[in-house]
């Protein structure tokens, strides 16, 4: 027996598509990141910080959307 996975998340009446909602999730997540980086002062051993926030999002949005995408 096969259980139905709905393919959209709905917020309200609204139908979101679920890599919309993993890449805000890794953009939040990216930027928790980020302050920590921040507070630690670690970001100043990286050459350009803005690109490894981009990174960052780039790979939290890869592995939240492996993870909450159905196949």
């Amino acid at each position: 027996m096969a259980f139905s996975i709905p393919h959209e998340f709905m917020i309200g009446e609204v139908y979101l598509p679920p890599m919309l909602v993993a890449a805000a999730l890794g953009l939040l997540a990216s930027l928790a990141t980020a302050r920590l980086l921040n507070r630690f002062r670690l970001s100043n051993y990286f050459f350009y910080p803005p690109l490894v926030f981009i990174g960052l999002m780039v790979v939290y949005t890869i592995i939240i959307g492996a993870l909450l995408v159905p196949f």
